[in-house]
């Protein structure tokens, strides 16, 4: 959606907006997609094909998920950003194109840099100018907005007649997984003021609190405390068996990253994870 509205906002509004989702591609089927190809490039191509990046010219490309491309893909993709020309699978010629590439990924992608499954030239290209979009839990204020709008939907699509969604309702919404609950809750609503299911049992738990200040903890600094600890488990060991990447089931290189992000590496922390010894952790 914020790709759309980014593209509708811009001077290419009359161009086409063109989707990708990388990671539903099959690896085999990317380069076709993203470049297009001739007839007889493989088995089954029996006509020529426009790619996606044809299909934008003048317009905007939207990779969506763009940190599940593979590396042989990545290269292909640098060398089109860099030089605005691609070539079709059986074809030596090669094509100009003018589209705005915007890409989102759910990846950290500097942490996919450091374990080596994303290219950092790549990820300096694409991130020429970065937005980041905060999960709903950090925008609640968001939520009677969208929820205003799925009911108008789901009204329409059940044949209800709902005008009215009390407040202690929508404050209910505020602490549940709440778009398959606002589907339900229509369905289920007699009348024309949407009603929760009796049976819909109560909200998940608030977060866990800190003890010291009784504030909540954002994920960034639970994530940090979870570490610390496994760190403290293992006397600092990252890799190999019995290493924290191990127990955190993640590679090494994606440990360290989320270290250094999170400032894992200072005296004061190698001291709260009890190290045997004062060097980094390894």
């Amino acid at each position: 959606m914020a790709a759309r509205v980014l593209h509708d906002a811009s001077d290419r509004a009359r161009g086409p907006f063109v989707r990708v989702n990388c990671a539903a591609l099959p690896s085999s089927l990317i380069e076709s997609e993203l470049f297009g190809h001739e007839n007889g490039a493989f088995t089954g191509a029996d006509r020529p094909r426009k790619g996606r990046f044809e299909l934008a010219d003048g317009g905007t490309l939207f990779l969506d998920e763009v940190g599940d491309l593979p590396l042989e893909m990545q290269a292909k993709l640098l060398r089109t950003l860099q030089e605005g020309e691609f070539q079709r699978i059986g074809d030596p010629k090669s094509r100009q194109v003018n589209v705005r590439v915007i890409s989102a990924t759910n990846r950290d992608l500097r942490a996919e840099v450091a374990a080596g499954r994303f290219r950092e030239d790549l990820l300096y290209r694409l991130q020429v100018y970065p937005i980041t979009i905060p999960p709903l839990r950090e925008r609640c204020d968001d939520i009677p907005l969208l929820v205003n709008e799925f009911v108008k939907r789901m009204a329409a699509k059940y044949g209800k007649n709902i005008h009215e969604i009390p407040s202690h309702v929508m404050a209910d919404l505020k602490e549940r997984e709440w778009l398959n609950v606002v589907e339900r809750a229509v369905i289920t609503t007699n009348g024309d003021v949407l009603a929760l299911p009796s049976d819909l049992g109560k909200p998940a738990p608030a977060p866990e609190r800190s003890r010291e200040s009784g504030q909540l903890v954002t994920m960034a600094s639970a994530e940090r405390s979870y570490i610390l600890k496994v760190l403290a488990r293992t006397g600092g060991k990252i890799a190999g068996k019995g290493g924290a990447a191990e127990i955190l089931d993640i590679h090494p290189n994606t440990l360290r990253a989320r270290m250094d992000k999170l400032g894992i590496l200072k005296k004061e922390d190698r001291e709260l994870a009890r190290t045997p010894s004062p060097r980094s952790f390894e």
